[in-house]
């Protein structure tokens, strides 16, 4: 069956901002103009589409990522609209890597927050073009000037602004297109579905005339045409501006910025069009690069429908009425239902039961998926997010999705014999979805221990395991999770020797340790060309370096060498919290023909770490948290006194309208409770907004607390 869209007119984008900046909202009026939707949900009162989740309903939230698709201009659409809030970071993170393009939304009076940075650097990071809508423009202390400003100030964005507002707070009525020299003037009695275009109002006729030069100057830097025109005077036409700024959009030099007020109605339809004008389809990307399976060579494919299959899976999601769902970007190809795929990191066939088109939660059955199109499939088991599907006779593995280490964990017990067995099902499915969510044991206490993002996140996932998997448990207090690292150089010896009568037991190894703060990637992979036995482990901030020469430890022992160094860092000599940043050379060894094994080689291993760290100064490293308070002006000496006492060290101030911003460094251990803290301190006027920054050493008292709690020792109060 030939695709019903051609390539050209298909958009996939994803909406992305801090919390509360609109993203959901500007989404239910996109679904409601293009006819989606007949009536337009609202966050507020918890019926908007794409909110469709019970807890996100609750709390007037996004939690979770949720995809629909929609039509503009004769133009496909397929709309992610993800969370702003940072313990919902890597929902975000997945859905930036499927993406061509991204609506990135301000909030007017807020501006680029924390979070809005974030997401920033997500999209930097997998290079996707994207156009900035500046919500709110009808609230009080509204201010595109200084939106605009802040582009460049925070995120180093080249604004090229093709839209100013027209009146602005209770008088802001619609907007002034740039590139045409039209005021745009919303109609409130249609909920602004019709709008007139007018000649500019007198009064606004030059700051429409210095914003199209303005951006006529912004795009010759990077443009030669409009460059030569300008230079000699010419009139650039509204579609030659309209061409250069696609061409700079989808280089990544300029970010076309609009605005409008998406709660009131005004300023979608433009932003609609923008999308279709300014942001790439999947035929501007033409070749995607991936790896081949189990080696290091590149492999190029192009992205069309004739091209052998090749998707990413992006997200897996538990749906009550047809199991296990995979969300797939198609890069190249097509598939059908009751095709099988081949996924080559687990060297595994797998048949496609069934294909859906999501509409939020919704679904519909399709029969086939082409090149470009984002969809569901019902019967991937064994597939995990960041895993490439693919046709078994042109095998390719696409680039995995990395995301953070979990920084809070939380014990966690069911209430009867009946909970703990579905309590094992549930954290299996939750793991399964969510990357940033992991399940281990306390080797001493023998609790289970659920680890994630934040409060919130614990939060979440508590509450879905009583509604969804209907789990009844306890959940201890939030513990913080700690690292350990070394502060200087040590050697070590590890021999294992057993002789149990017959053959015994032979592994000899000396190993050199190093502190490792930030490895050098380049240095990282030309190790690895090197010698194949070199090894970095990300996860762990682990360089094994291979320096045996003339065979005094056999090539076939040395991985289990790394094996052993690897699970010897699990678990730290300080207070027993995993290791991270170490690089660990193994400079000598011997072995015996006949005793000599991997299991030998692998303890010996993990013992000369164990004894290196005891002689290496090692240290615990706690997670520092970046925080930014918002807060009136009377209450700012009160939490400023506040953060200082939790170890908090304040990065700077910016005053804002009659509001103070407060930037601040605090550790994670002494922000539990803080929401309630502050609200109690400034009357409930304050918000405040954190996410992880960096680990770093933890004061010695501090310390020592921590160790004497781990041992089970009172702790002075």
């Amino acid at each position: 069956m030939p695709r019903k869209t051609p390539l050209e007119k298909t958009r996939n984008i994803g909406i992305m901002a801090h919390i509360d900046a609109g993203k959901t909202t500007t989404t239910e009026r996109i679904l409601y103009y293009t006819g989606i939707t007949h009536k337009m949900g609202e966050v507020h009162e918890g019926t908007a589409v794409m909110d469709w989740m019970e807890q996100e309903q609750e709390r007037g939230i996004t939690i979770t990522s949720a995809a629909t698709t929609c039509f503009w201009r004769d133009i496909r659409i397929n709309i992610i609209d993800t969370p702003g809030h940072v313990d919902f970071t890597a929902e975000v993170e997945r859905s930036l890597r499927v993406l061509d393009g991204a609506i990135a939304i301000l909030g007017a009076v807020e501006g680029v927050e924390p979070q809005t940075e974030a997401v920033w650097r997500q999209a930097d990071k997998y290079r996707v073009p994207r156009i900035v809508f500046v919500n709110k423009m009808d609230r009080a202390g509204a201010n595109f000037d200084e939106c605009v400003s802040q582009l460049r100030s925070k995120v180093h964005a080249t604004p090229a602004v093709i839209h100013i507002p027209l009146g602005s707070e209770d008088r802001f009525q619609g907007s002034i297109d740039v590139v045409r020299q039209k005021a745009l003037v919303y109609h409130d009695e249609t909920l602004g579905a019709d709008y007139d275009e007018e000649e500019i109002p007198p009064s606004e006729v030059e700051a429409a005339r210095r914003s199209r030069e303005q951006l006529i100057e912004t795009l010759a830097e990077f443009d030669d045409e409009i460059l030569e025109k300008y230079a000699h005077g010419g009139v650039v036409s509204a579609e030659e501006l309209r061409a250069s700024l696609r061409r700079s959009t989808l280089s990544m030099k300029v970010v076309p910025v609009l605005c409008g007020a998406a709660f009131k109605n005004k300023g979608v339809q433009p932003l609609l069009d923008a999308v279709v004008d300014y942001l790439p389809s999947p035929a501007d990307m033409r070749f995607f690069e991936g790896n081949e399976p189990g080696g290091e060579g590149k492999l190029t494919r192009e992205g069309t429908d004739e091209a052998p299959f090749s998707a990413l899976v992006f997200k897996i999601m538990t749906d009550p009425f047809v199991g296990q769902l995979a969300f797939l970007r198609v890069y190249s190809g097509s598939l059908a239902s009751g095709q099988t795929v081949y996924n080559p990191r687990r060297s595994k066939r797998e048949r496609i039961a069934r294909l859906l088109k999501m509409h939020a939660n919704k679904r519909e059955e399709i029969h086939e998926v082409y090149a470009g199109d984002i969809a569901a499939a019902v019967g991937l088991k064994s597939v995990s997010t960041g895993d490439t599907v693919c046709d078994e006779k042109a095998p390719i593995v696409y680039e995995a999705i990395d995301f953070p280490a979990p920084v809070i964990s939380v014990a966690i017990e069911p209430k009867t014999k009946a909970d703990q067995e579905k309590m094992g099902l549930a954290l299996a499915r939750l793991t399964q979805e969510d990357p940033t969510f992991r399940v281990s044991t306390d080797p001493d206490t023998g609790q289970t221990l659920m680890s994630g993002m934040g409060e919130l996140h614990i939060e979440i996932l508590v509450d879905r395991m009583l509604r969804e998997f209907s789990v009844g448990a306890s959940v201890g207090r939030p513990q913080v999770a700690y690292r350990e690292t070394i502060r200087a150089s040590a050697e070590a010896e590890g021999k294992y020797i057993r002789q149990t009568g017959g053959r015994g037991q032979y592994g000899h190894v000396v190993l050199r340790i190093d502190p490792l703060a930030h490895p050098d990637l380049n240095e990282v992979a030309d190790l690895a060309k090197k010698k194949s036995t070199n090894k970095f482990d990300a996860d762990l901030n682990l360089l094994f370096i291979d320096e045996i020469v003339s065979g005094v430890v056999p090539r076939e022992y040395i991985p289990p060498v790394y094996q052993g160094v690897r699970e010897a860092m699990e678990t730290g000599a300080v207070a027993g919290y995993e290791m991270t940043g170490i690089r660990a050379v193994l400079a000598d060894g011997s072995y015996h023909e006949v005793d000599s094994s991997e299991i030998a080689f692998k303890i010996a291993g993990s013992m000369a770490l164990k004894q290196a760290v005891r002689r290496a100064s090692p240290c615990l490293l706690e997670p520092v948290m970046k925080v930014e308070v918002v807060v009136p002006e009377e209450f700012m000496g009160d939490v400023l006194g506040d953060l200082s006492s939790r170890r908090g060290h304040i990065e700077g101030l910016e005053k804002r309208g009659s509001t103070q911003i407060i930037r601040a460094m605090v550790p994670l251990a002494e922000m539990f409770g803080y929401a309630t803290d502050l609200r109690s301190r400034t009357q409930g006027r304050a918000s405040y907004t954190m996410h992880f920054h960096r680990y770093e050493q933890t004061p010695p008292a501090i310390e020592s607390e921590i160790i004497m709690r781990v041992q089970g020792k009172p702790v002075a109060s």
